[in-house]
């Protein structure tokens, strides 16, 4: 059997995972089994050699558990974990306090706000190319292993979790009064793209942060690097929020969620010491 990477193991647990728990979620469980019988045949071809290919091979693959989430979309939903969620949200929102500091200058926030928002997809790539610009590939690994414990860790819990975004299941409640170009581009993306089974907790939040927790670890030298990418991750938070992309409860076990990425980065290093 060819030698696998700990986050090649991890890709090969979760969507294992995600076929186990399918039994009991849905009806066309043997989907999910299909997807993991696929992932485990590349994943273990791609082991054979090492090449690029193998490298970016978990982003593809990220995108393809994001998919199989839209498989526990439910016919019917009640919002019951809905309306526990906004209450948290109208009292953040109480005397338009929050909205009304985003906008205080016109279109500026708003805008960077939703760039931030829309450049989560590009996190992963951006963080690659940081690692490669200083000489780390032998620690993308490790990268990986942070990003998909973050990303994939708030993907498992969606089934959990089924629910609408609050922008969906509050429409017209505490909306941005302000519409920008990248409002609209963001808004077409959620509604030809994006899953429909749950928001919770939020991955956009998680994944980005996950992102910058494994750049933190794997440039020590460099950690500004890792903090940027942090902040920006904080800004996601507000723009999910700001948006009604998602509660703010969403946001906050994003952030949470995010530091399983640090837990297994750091635990995949002293793991490595040890064996040293």
């Amino acid at each position: 059997m060819p030698r696998l990477r700990s986050s090649e193991w991890f890709l090969l647990a979760y969507f294992t995972y995600v076929a186990i728990i399918s039994l009991f979620f849905i009806s066309s469980f043997w989907k999910p089994w299909i997807l993991a019988a696929v992932v485990a045949a590349f994943v273990l071809g791609l082991a054979r050699r090492e090449s690029w290919l193998r490298d970016f091979a978990p982003l593809p693959l990220t995108l393809a558990a994001f998919e199989e989430m839209n498989w526990f979309t439910p016919a019917v939903r009640d919002h019951h974990l809905e309306q526990t969620w906004i209450v948290w949200d109208r009292v953040l929102f109480d005397h338009d306090a929050f909205r009304a500091g985003i906008e205080s200058a016109g279109s500026l926030l708003p805008n960077f706000f939703e760039l931030c928002y829309v450049l989560v997809y590009a996190a992963a790539p951006v963080a690659l190319w940081a690692l490669l610009a200083n000489g780390r590939r032998d620690r993308i690994n490790h990268f990986w292993l942070a990003y998909l414990a973050g990303t994939l860790g708030a993907y498992a819990l969606f089934p959990y979790f089924l629910s609408d975004s609050p922008r969906i299941a509050f429409p017209g409640e505490n909306l941005p009064t302000i519409v920008t170009f990248l409002r609209r581009v963001n808004l077409w993306i959620a509604v030809n793209f994006d899953i429909h089974s749950s928001v919770f907790p939020s991955a956009h939040v998680s994944s980005a942060l996950a992102a910058a927790w494994g750049l933190v670890e794997i440039l020590p030298t460099r950690r500004w690097i890792g903090w940027t990418m942090a902040v920006y991750g904080l800004c996601v938070a507000i723009a999910t929020v700001y948006g009604r992309y998602h509660y703010a409860a969403d946001a906050v076990a994003g952030i949470a969620i995010s530091f399983l990425g640090l837990a297994a980065v750091r635990l995949a290093g002293y793991r490595n010491r040890r064996g040293a």
